[in-house]
């Protein structure tokens, strides 16, 4: 028999911070998770003698991980912990941290992602992602994400019936949004001719398909109610979490992610249907999953997902606000802080406090990641739904 989930009472999520993302950088990771601290702590008045909790995430700290940051940042937690799942990486940070506080383990816990970008650090990274990676992959010359979820779009494409002009309608949608977010990379207006007519990357997989890597920070503080209070900081309440690793893995290419097995219980935990989500921030690493995440989500049944692509509006003002800072597809792909910047935009979102233009009455997000990709499928899958205290 399983146990009751017990709800989140008692948690506060606060202080969403960005480091601007730039394209490529010469600092390390390191650097970055100071300047996201430096961020936080000119937020929030929190130093490091404050900070009793700390959930680090990144793939390029290497051969530091969350241990040896405390000792580059100046930290003392009494928890602990270190994530290596990337774009899932900041919901199971939100879930750890939030049952850490619950159980008195920390009362302010940082949870944060960094990564670096210099040259052919993607290309050399990507190399020893994975065993899968390094034995069934780069040896018979099949190597990066491209040629992985063009395997993926295609399977999908064939099994819905959704067309490219359907994945362009996503990634139009979130480049006007990211038009309004100072931060994001790219806030050039994207036509659907611009969109169709790009060359090939790994067909059915298109150049506006894939997400460009950065480097870049995200970081924000789980803590108390009293304490957030005490500090004047605005927070949002946990209504549901869900996660789950290798699901499905008998299907022999992947149509749908672990969320499909367990987003009965994300509804059920929160009370609440995807009709009372104001906005959904999905992990965007290519549009195929996003579009994936839509009918795992429970927006719409799989056999209806063309339609509902085609009917719904997926701007800021529209009926579903999408990745409403541009998503990674249109502000980039900062490392594991891309499975940590849906966190971070959802929470402002529904704090009224966003990079870029608001989501009208926002008062509820819904959160996804996505990561560690092999040959053909996405291992880690999280989901979360937040509403504004």
């Amino acid at each position: 028999m399983r146990l009751r989930r017990a709800p989140y009472d008692g948690v506060v999520v606060c202080s969403p911070v960005t480091v601007p993302y730039q394209r490529f950088s010469p600092q390390p990771a390191h650097w970055w998770a100071g300047e996201a601290l430096r961020l936080l702590a000119r937020a929030t008045g929190f130093g490091p003698a404050d900070i009793d909790g700390f959930c680090f995430s990144s793939f390029s700290a290497g051969p530091d991980t969350a241990v040896g940051m405390t000792q580059h940042m100046g930290l003392s937690p009494r928890w602990l912990d270190h994530i290596p799942t990337g774009g899932a990486s900041g919901v199971m940070a939100l879930r750890r941290a939030a049952r850490a506080v619950q159980c008195g383990d920390a009362e302010i816990v940082v949870c944060l992602a960094a990564d670096a970008n210099q040259i052919d650090s993607f290309r050399k990274g990507l190399s020893a992602f994975s065993r899968f990676s390094q034995d069934a992959v780069y040896p018979y010359g099949f190597g990066g994400p491209n040629a992985t979820f063009a395997l993926i779009t295609d399977a999908w494409m064939r099994e819905t019936g959704v067309e490219r002009a359907d994945f362009g309608k996503l990634c139009l949608a979130q480049r006007a949004n990211a038009a309004s977010n100072p931060l994001a990379l790219m806030r050039d207006p994207l036509t659907m001719q611009t969109y169709l007519a790009a060359r090939a990357i790994a067909d059915p997989v298109h150049l506006f398909d894939c997400v460009m890597p950065c480097a870049g920070a995200e970081a924000f503080i789980v803590t108390t109610p009293e304490i957030a209070e005490a500090r004047g900081l605005a927070g949002a309440g946990i209504l549901g979490t869900i996660e789950r690793h290798n699901a499905y893995h008998q299907d022999p290419v992947q149509r749908r992610g672990g969320w499909a097995m367990d987003i009965d219980d994300l509804w059920s935990m929160a009370g609440i249907g995807p009709d009372a989500v104001d906005c959904l921030q999905a992990y965007d690493d290519y549009p195929v999953i996003v579009a994936m995440q839509l009918v795992d989500l429970g927006f719409c049944p799989e056999q209806d997902v063309v339609d509902f692509i085609r009917r719904t509006d997926f701007t800021i003002g529209g009926d579903l606000p999408l990745n409403t800072n541009g998503g990674q597809l249109s502000a980039g792909q900062a490392g594991a802080a891309g499975g940590f910047q849906n966190v971070t935009e959802g929470l402002r979102q529904i704090l009224h406090c966003p990079l870029g233009a608001q989501v009208p009455d926002a008062r509820i997000a819904a959160i996804s990641g996505f990561g560690l990709v092999n040959y053909d499928r996405g291992v880690c899958t999280a989901a979360a739904l937040l509403k504004a205290l």
